[in-house]
């Protein structure tokens, strides 16, 4: 009987070619729901699967039919009572079937909008289809954990690289002595008592006797010798690997953002995605990780979520008060030794006269020595963005964070007018990341 072995890559789920179809059909509809649940879901749960609903005429197959208000039909009515032939049959009038969507229908029935799930991986593909990011970053966002080769134990299978020629060579002992193979001492014993009484020249009857028994034990030692084996296939232990996720330190994540009254909706929103896409990438490295809110107008403020996004108060801006926030949240409660720090800064660039160089200062003389990664964005308008013709051009701010990044690697700053423009600030980070795996 012949056995086949499906090696296609694809899975074995057989409507898995659909759900791909249907997917790209409804691509514009799952998209601006992927968008409305990043507007509305929390930072730590943008990888988590979603139910999307998709409007029924977006979903409906084509077909071919015949019109309802003209044509010529042959038809068979059973159960005739009152035509005959030649008789003619008034149609009925346009739009008199059953009312389908979203407006009532007094006379049929309606159809509510489809609904079907976007598993984790799915989600994450419309996510980063507006943040054009590169395959490989995709891929590794999409892992969840990063495991580690790890000893466990020992198995009856395995690579020739991996035998354990300790583990081995005892059950083979234990197995030699429990079956009693006969020990190459004894053997030589009775051969050497052989060799003597051969020697003697008139043996008598004893001796004679005795020469015949030990001949009979010495070939059933040689016979038990080959029956039971040195190393038998059963002795023999691989060393047993399996993959576990490594325990990596705990990482912290600030998320800082100006929240004066330039920073509107369309700002946040672009903030909101650059803090997801860090978050995306400490939490696939780390196995805990902390997120820390710091808004800050004139002054800073260490809040939750839903007061850093929708919070409407408002007011003037000074940087560097969240720059001090996130000092002494980090000497309170994140000592350098035990956490991995990351910052990610979201400003539209205005910030109070002499401030700026207090950041810098900030920055160079406390938190780049204690931080893994600090990015910077400076959101600005489209026409804003076309205007400015250099990075060294900019405001007080941006000069003196280029200042920062010229002395720090692990300082990065960008300007960012659309969500395509995310992920380039990240670049090097995901780099580095990337380097290490291809090395490790």
């Amino acid at each position: 009987m012949a056995h086949f072995v499906d090696r296609r890559l694809n899975p074995k789920d057989k409507s898995l070619s659909n759900r791909r179809r249907f997917l790209k059909r409804v691509r514009s509809q799952i998209k601006k729901a992927v968008e409305d649940a990043v507007r509305e879901r929390s930072i730590t749960d943008v990888d988590r699967a979603k139910d999307v609903s998709v409007p029924t005429d977006g979903v409906a197959e084509h077909t071919f039919r015949q019109a309802s208000d003209e044509g010529r039909r042959e038809r068979v009515f059973t159960g005739n009572k009152s035509f005959q032939t030649g008789d003619k049959i008034q149609k009925p009038p346009s739009g008199g079937g059953s009312g389908a969507g979203r407006e009532g229908s007094p006379d049929g029935e309606g159809e509510d909008d489809f609904l079907f799930a976007l598993t984790r991986e799915e989600f994450l593909d419309f996510f980063f289809d507006d943040l054009e990011l590169p395959d490989l970053v995709k891929q590794s966002l999409k892992e969840i954990t990063r495991t580690h080769p790890r000893r466990a134990g020992y198995s009856t299978t395995g690579a020739p690289a991996n035998i354990s020629v300790t583990r081995t060579m005892r059950n083979a002992f234990g197995r030699r002595i429990g079956l009693r193979r006969p020990r190459d001492r004894d053997m030589e014993a009775v051969r050497e008592r052989i060799s003597a009484l051969e020697q003697v020249s008139v043996p008598t009857r004893e001796q004679q006797a005795e020469l015949t028994t030990l001949r009979s034990k010495y070939e059933e030692m040689k016979r038990r010798r080959k029956v039971i084996a040195y190393i038998d296939p059963l002795d023999v232990r691989y060393n047993n690997f399996e993959q576990q996720p490594e325990p990596n330190a705990n990482a912290v994540m600030f998320c800082l953002m100006d929240v004066s009254a330039s920073m509107g909706e369309r700002e946040k929103d672009l903030a909101k995605r650059f803090f997801m896409l860090l978050h995306l990438f400490l939490n696939r490295r780390y196995e805990k990780t902390d997120i820390v809110f710091i808004r800050h107008t004139h002054d800073a403020s260490e809040v939750d979520e839903e007061t850093f996004f929708y919070s409407p108060q408002t007011g003037g801006t000074v940087v560097s008060t969240a720059l001090v926030m996130m000092k002494q949240v980090i000497e309170e409660r994140y000592p350098p030794s035990e956490w991995n720090i990351y910052a990610a800064q979201a400003s539209d660039g205005e910030n109070f006269g002499g401030d700026s160089s207090k950041c810098a200062t900030l920055l160079n003389e406390d938190l780049m020595r204690v931080c893994q990664y600090f990015a910077y964005v400076e959101i600005v308008g489209e026409d804003e963005a076309q205007l400015i013709n250099s990075e060294a051009s900019g405001m007080e701010l941006w000069q003196s964070y280029r200042q920062v990044g010229e002395v720090w690697p692990n300082f990065a700053q960008k300007r960012v007018s659309k969500i395509a423009d995310i992920y380039p600030v990240f670049r090097e980070l995901f780099a580095r990341d990337n380097a290490g795996k291809s090395h490790g």
